[in-house]
């Protein structure tokens, strides 16, 4: 789905970079120079034209690297390296193992002291809470 969203990604700003370098190049044309094209007062727009197609230019490099320096994600191809033989049949993931290496790795904790419990009423019903709520009489 990533790979879908970044081809898509570089389409857009390919269709922008041509889109922009078709209006320069018509106006060019249609001028005959970029002499006869300042004449024309048609200078601030292709300058604008420019300006933005070199943003596109820009964000289509930055979305071409993108995709090929981004790194694989773990389960997207070829396994390689010391670890391509321990590779299960269940996808690789291992949720005891991983539970057993949180357990083993987390400190030794003392059981936590609960707070002495507020003593009963007399009457023998519930017993109060001290914290939040509308106060019963």
């Amino acid at each position: 789905m990533r790979t879908l969203k970044s081809v898509f990604g570089v389409i857009g700003a390919l269709a922008g970079v041509l889109y922009c370098g078709g209006l320069i190049y018509y106006f060019l044309d249609l001028s005959g120079s970029v002499r006869e094209a300042e004449t024309n007062g048609l200078g601030p727009t292709l300058l604008g034209l420019g300006a933005v197609g070199l943003l596109f230019c820009i964000l289509l490099i930055v979305r071409v690297i993108w995709i090929f320096a981004r790194p694989r994600s773990p389960g997207s191809g070829g396994r390689s390296g010391p670890d391509a033989s321990t590779h299960d049949g269940e996808g690789g993931f291992d949720a005891d193992a991983v539970l057993a290496r949180y357990m083993a790795r987390r400190p030794v904790e003392a059981a936590p002291d609960l707070p002495p419990s507020p003593p009963a009423p007399e009457g023998g019903g519930p017993a109060r809470s001290p914290g939040f709520g509308r106060r019963i009489r």
